[in-house]
């Protein structure tokens, strides 16, 4: 039709040229306008062709204002429900829009059924009128008069979609308006989407609006999967939404229902089967809850629009309910709350998210999106600052770490079992997660290059402050993290390493090696085991028990799991490993196996063979027996060379000595006398410490124990403050003293004239 007008235009347009330059010649041979004799004298006429230009002017005039009269949005600033869908397309959850309606945003096409039906019932000439219908306005008309009062209509279903953008009120007037304006719109629209326009914006009873959330509402279902009697049921209902409803004018709408399937029988839409078959379909009852999964994720979607999201609907339907029965379970032990995240390594996109389980459970903190939300971190972190060590040559895989007490400013951490172990290699301090170990590494590593790190490589936006506010204890959870950023920092972390390839990260890897060797909580060893899968996990439990994270990792797969209670409450025994790490193992076991693991990337520019110490970790000195090949990161190349062997034997300082015989009956430390060794250590204070004294109940100065490590265990020694005698200890070198506030000087002697100094300060 478009086509047929823009040619009507330009064969006018044509004419009027014609006539324009027939009236510039004077007409046959003329050189100025004609004239006429009559009445009282000659007159000049009017030119015929300016009348012609006039007149083409006002057709141009009037062919816009038809062509552009309807606005290119029919439905601008409706609002619509917020919709949220998985992979597949299945419905999430949704949210009424803004002026209460159930109106989902638009789709672009209708399911075959439906069309059919509708327009069998609405608009049978919809196919080949061109937006108006005159023989059905003309049908009407006769009608209306005959009845003395409005019975029929007459509209299309292209004038009833102008009707609803408008929302203008029903008179001859605008139904003129409106046959106008549909004929425009058909000019533009292609009739499958005019169908769509309608669709989406018929009126279906009550605050239900549009066949997709009519179909969810009174069917359970999306459109595409209706039966005919269903089809047919939402075709006649916006015919008359407010006088027939579901709860009300039952038996109208059933008989409207069946005469349109009869309608459908006689056109060969259906076959007498179907149609038997759709006659004993019952309407539907009250309107039926929408679905209700990833309750959160829905939560926070873009609002008034429809969001295709990376969650798999089955996975997430599993994950879900798996968390709800865990959930259960742990709230009889005080832990309210259960977070679970699951991202595809390979596309980084979340397949699975409950941001808090069993939300039908009534509770304090049930609508809390926990895994949306900033907790302690706990000991959670530790792997990316192992992996960054090891990537900048700070460490070796094996480089043994102190585990010995320490104080630094005030900072004394603990290892989880209050247990010191002397020395630790960093691999084993990382899978079996010490706190000590962590805090050497950080203070080495330095504190302000791992918070930028979490920053700006693994986008944790939650570490607000400054990396010296945080200090050391942000290894330990001194800061907060979100656990669906923790676990795609996790999920970066093994795409670092291409599962099936040697191509990657080598010191990711390593990383991946050690977390692989963290104690599983059914104990369960995948090496003996063959059905048990493997996963590269870690676990971390914040102070005071209020935290419990898991976080595991597949070459596939990684899964995030947060335990605790919304309202930050305490619960003794909310330990990562016990609480957390159990869903985690749940989790996995719902998921598609991996194929393989990740394999060993191979030498290239940014990795290198080196011999390097069994014993010490570090890069082998000249006095290191039986050296290792071992494959680490080129920057590794320049760190420190074992500092431990001495005339060939391995030696550690007295501090660390002393914690590490009891774990190690093979260790036996250079003779005494050895050459540059040190025989004796504080182990606390360390140096230039500042200690604020306890106090009992009654106000006196409790003090503080200083202690010192010494190789032989029969040694004496003789203690001394400021220069003034305080005693002797033989065995356990201990001792209970309470300075004055001020700067202090402590030394202790041995019988051989060894000593040892420390100063402090005391507040």
């Amino acid at each position: 039709m478009l086509r047929t007008v823009r040619g009507a235009f330009c064969a006018q347009i044509r004419s009027s040229r014609t006539n324009y330059s027939h009236f510039v010649r004077g007409g046959s041979g003329n050189q100025g306008p004609s004239t006429e004799s009559g009445g009282n004298g000659a007159r000049t006429s009017f030119p015929r062709t300016v009348w012609g230009l006039i007149v083409l002017g006002a057709e141009c005039v009037l062919l816009l204002a038809w062509v552009f009269c309807v606005p290119r949005e029919l439905f601008k600033g409706v609002p619509y429900a917020t919709v949220v869908e998985s992979a597949e397309g299945e419905l999430l959850g949704a949210r009424i829009a803004d002026d209460g309606q159930w109106r989902f945003p638009p789709c672009d096409t209708v399911p075959e059924r439906f069309a059919t039906a509708l327009v069998q019932f609405e608009d049978r000439q919809f196919w080949w009128h061109p937006g108006v219908n005159p023989v059905a306005l003309g049908r009407a008309a006769v009608q209306n008069a005959r009845a003395g009062h409005v019975v029929s209509g007459g509209s299309t279903l292209t004038m009833q979609v102008i009707r609803l953008s408008r929302g203008k009120e029903r008179t001859l007037w605008q139904k003129l308006i409106e046959a106008v304006q549909a004929t425009s719109l058909q000019l533009r629209t292609p009739k499958r989407r005019i169908l769509a326009l309608y669709a989406s914006h018929a009126p279906f009873g009550g605050n239900v609006v549009g066949l997709e959330a009519a179909a969810w509402r009174y069917f359970g279902r999306p459109p595409s999967e209706l039966s005919w009697a269903e089809a047919a049921t939402l075709a006649v209902l916006p015919n008359a939404p407010a006088s027939i409803h579901l709860a009300r004018g039952r038996e109208e709408l059933l008989a409207k229902r069946n005469r349109l399937l009869s309608r459908l029988l006689e056109h060969g839409d259906i076959d007498p089967e179907t149609y038997a078959a759709a006659l004993e379909e019952p309407l539907p009852a009250e309107p039926l809850p929408l679905p209700s999964w990833a309750y959160h994720y829905v939560e926070a979607a873009p609002k008034g629009q429809r969001s295709r999201t990376g969650i798999r609907f089955p996975l997430q339907k599993a994950v879900e309910n798996l968390a709800g029965r865990r959930s259960d379970e742990l709230a009889a032990e005080g832990i309210a709350d259960l977070a679970v995240v699951v991202m595809d390594n390979r596309s980084g996109a979340v397949v699975a998210y409950v941001g808090n389980a069993s939300i039908g459970r009534k509770r304090p903190g049930v609508q809390v999106d926990i895994a949306h939300s900033p907790r302690s971190t706990g000991s959670i972190l530790k792997p990316f600052l192992y992996e960054a060590a090891l990537e900048e040559g700070v460490i070796l895989p094996r480089t043994l770490l102190p585990d010995v007490p320490v104080n630094l400013g005030g900072f004394a951490p603990q290892n989880f079992d209050r247990q010191f172990y002397g020395a630790v290699a960093a691999d084993e301090a990382l899978s079996r997660s010490l706190n000590v170990p962590a805090v050497f590494l950080l203070r080495r590593y330095g504190v302000p290059k791992f918070h930028a790190l979490l920053q700006h490589r693994y986008g944790l936006t939650t570490l607000t402050r400054s990396s010296e506010t945080y200090g050391l204890s942000l290894i330990l959870g001194g800061g907060e993290g979100r656990l669906d950023e923790i676990t795609a920092a996790y999920a970066q972390m093994a795409r670092a390493v291409t599962p099936g390839t040697d191509r990657g990260s080598l010191a990711t890897w390593y990383t991946l090696e050690a977390l692989k060797e963290v104690n599983r909580p059914d104990e369960l060893d995948w090496r003996l085991i063959g059905s048990v899968r493997k996963a590269a996990w870690k676990t971390g439990t914040s102070y005071g028990f209020r935290d419990a994270w898991a976080v595991g990792m597949t070459p596939r797969w990684t899964i995030g799991v947060w335990a605790g209670n919304a309202e930050g409450q305490g619960v003794p025994g909310l330990v990562g490993a016990r609480t957390a790490g159990p869903v985690l193992f749940d989790v996995l076991n719902l998921l598609p196996e991996d194929e393989g693991w990740f394999v060993t990337p191979g030498p290239d520019r940014g990795s290198v063979w080196a011999q390097v110490c069994r014993q010490s970790g570090f890069l082998a000195g000249p006095e290191c027996e039986e050296p290792e090949d071992l494959l680490i990161p080129s920057a590794g190349l320049e760190s420190e060379p074992c500092p431990y062997h001495r005339g060939g034997i391995f030696t550690l300082p007295p501090a660390m000595e002393w914690y590490y015989k009891p774990h190690h009956p093979e260790y036996n430390g250079a003779p005494r006398g050895t050459a540059k060794r040190k025989e004796l250590e504080f182990i606390y204070p360390s140096w230039g410490t500042t200690l604020t004294l306890p106090r009992q109940m009654d106000g006196a100065v409790e003090g503080a124990v200083f202690r010192v490590a010494h190789h032989r265990t029969d040694a004496r020694l003789w203690w001394h403050l400021d220069g003034e005698y305080l005693g002797e200890t033989r065995f356990q070198h201990e001792l209970r003293l309470a300075p004055a506030p001020g700067k202090h000087f402590l030394t202790v002697v041995d019988e051989d004239g060894n000593s040892a100094s420390v100063a402090f300060n005391v507040k």
